[in-house]
This record gives C-alpha cells, sequence and structure tokens, in this order.
C-alpha cells in the first residue's frame, strides 16, 4: 500500500456516534401503590372464586358419585314418597303407636344450641324419669327405663336409640297396634345396627327408620 493511500486513511473523520435516548429525571417506583392493588384484588378474585364456587361445585359433584344418599342429607320418605325427615335428625313423635325418640332439650330445634345433658344423679334426669313412669309406667311392668329413653343426647337431636331403649317401648306400641309384641320385637331386631367393630361403639336403632317401616304394617 502507498504511503498516499495510508495518509487518506488515517485522515478519514471516524463514523458518526448514535445519538443517545434522552433519560428522564423522574424513574417510576419499582413497587407503586396501584401495582399492589391490582394485585389484591386480582387475588381477592381468584380466591372467591376458587373457595366460593369452584371447590364447592368439585367437592359436590365428588360427593353425588361416591354416596349419594349421603350428600342429599339421608333424607327418609313417607311410604306416599314424600320427604319424612334426615336419618341423622330426630322429630318431635308423641304419637302412641310410634316408637318414641330420646327428650330433647331444644324441643328437637336444630338451630337452638344446649347445654349438657344431665347426669344419673341430676334432679332434672331424676324428675324425667318419674315423669315418664308415672304416664307410662303400666307399660313397663318389670322393666326399669332405660337411661337413653329418659335423657337428652348432647345435641339434643340423636335419631338413634339403644336396643333396650326401643324394646321396653314394645308393649305400648303393641297395645295402640294390631301387630303383636313378636312382630314389634323381630322389626326392631331387624333395624338393630352394630359398630363396625366389636367394643368399638354400642348397638343403636335409628328410631325415624323404625317408625317409617312400622307405619305401613299398620295401615298408616
Amino acid at each position: 500500500m502507498s504511503a498516499a493511500a495510508t495518509e487518506t486513511s488515517a485522515a478519514a473523520p471516524p463514523p458518526p456516534r448514535k445519538s443517545e435516548p434522552e433519560v428522564s429525571g423522574r424513574v417510576p417506583p419499582a413497587h407503586s401503590w396501584s401495582t399492589h392493588v391490582r394485585a389484591t384484588v386480582l387475588l381477592l378474585v381468584l380466591s372467591i372464586l376458587l373457595t366460593g364456587f369452584v371447590y364447592p361445585v368439585v367437592t359436590t359433584e365428588v360427593a353425588q358419585v361416591i354416596d349419594p344418599y349421603a350428600a342429599n342429607g339421608s333424607l327418609l320418605y313417607f311410604p306416599n314418597g314424600t320427604v319424612a325427615g334426615s336419618a341423622l335428625v330426630a322429630q318431635n313423635t308423641d304419637a302412641p303407636y310410634l316408637f318414641w325418640e330420646r327428650p330433647s332439650l331444644t324441643d328437637y330445634n336444630t338451630t337452638l344450641g344446649t347445654s349438657t345433658p344431665p347426669g344419673p344423679s341430676d334432679p332434672a334426669l331424676v324428675n324425667e324419669t318419674l315423669s315418664y313412669m308415672a304416664q307410662y309406667g303400666y307399660y313397663t311392668v318389670n322393666a326399669s327405663v332405660p337411661f337413653w329413653l329418659v335423657s337428652a343426647s348432647g345435641s339434643s337431636v340423636d335419631p338413634d336409640l339403644t336396643p333396650e331403649a326401643v324394646l321396653v317401648q314394645v308393649p305400648r306400641v303393641a297395645l295402640n297396634t294390631n301387630l303383636t309384641e313378636a312382630n314389634l320385637t323381630a322389626l326392631v331386631n331387624a333395624h338393630i345396627v352394630n359398630p363396625d367393630l366389636p367394643f368399638v361403639g354400642v348397638a343403636y336403632v335409628d328410631v325415624l327408620e323404625l317408625d317409617l317401616a312400622l307405619l305401613p304394617l299398620i295401615g298408616r
């Protein structure tokens, strides 16, 4: 390369520099209050949708597949098909031709709370027992009144009674129906539910289920 060419190359001006963008004097904060508000509102909406709609719908559908009877409230029906109530809630039954439920401190109202049920020596229980025997004692000759028949449950709406508390009512029901004591005893025995595991829990009878099975037999 000649000296003239070298001098010409050395004298060439440098390429023009690109203009840099102007930097504003105000830099937006990394976490503005509007950003937090939007995030909070979004989280609230998602939480409401998940817990208020998606979760209930999913659990309801799963329950309907696994156990639709329990998912729908364990409903029981009269012979004509109308709803009689739930197998989980006792009812105020005082007809002489039916088996009676456990006493209730709330008159079988599921919306009311209740205090602790009376113990064996509580005056309230003693009075309840004396009242029962005074009115219906002639039905329980040579028989004691079982504790469950004269004492309220913890919820005061427990529909279950021990077999002894149901069988002691057989003479009264037989006297007010066209069924013999043997027939009624067999009916009660057919409705006894034993615990799933031995020595875990007690045998019981759901009185509402028993009464619903009794109604067709006595023509009611």
